[in-house]
């Protein structure tokens, strides 16, 4: 059976990306730094190999890996694929709980595109679209 591996983005800024992403979900900064730098370059890889990639891990592993890989130009058009990111854990947020989670977000660097308040058959849709610092769209519910 297949697991995830990674969630990769195309970035103009893959350090600058994997900030803002560590900061959504609490991850601590990473960088190619110390003995992993040093096994990187050992292997091949250069400084500026190195400036084209960035990171954005849970300690424990128990988050989403994100993978940050230099772009060849400006991204153009809508994501094919989008993230949905939950306010909270394990249930629907309170509309004050949503508003203090996208207030946090747009302080990390994030876009607020609009509001979705609509029903959806049975369902009630309540939740933002947003927009990480390179334009990349995700929900925020």
């Amino acid at each position: 059976m297949a697991t995830l591996g990674n969630i990769v983005f195309y970035a103009n800024d893959p350090q600058a990306l994997s900030d803002f992403w560590a900061g959504v979900f609490g991850y601590p900064p990473q960088r190619f730094d110390g003995e992993l730098r040093e096994r990187l370059l050992a292997g091949g890889l250069s400084e500026a190999d190195l400036g084209k990639r960035a990171l954005a891990a849970s300690d424990d592993g128990s988050g989403p890996r994100l993978f940050f890989h230099h772009a060849d130009g400006p991204k153009a058009g809508r994501n094919r694929v989008h993230l949905d990111v939950q306010a909270v854990q394990g249930r629907r947020p309170t509309n004050e709980e949503l508003d203090a989670e996208r207030d946090r977000l747009v302080a990390l660097g994030a876009s607020v595109v609009r509001l979705i308040d609509q029903a959806w058959g049975p369902v009630t849709e309540h939740y933002y679209q947003m927009r990480d610092p390179e334009g990349n769209e995700f929900c925020l519910q």
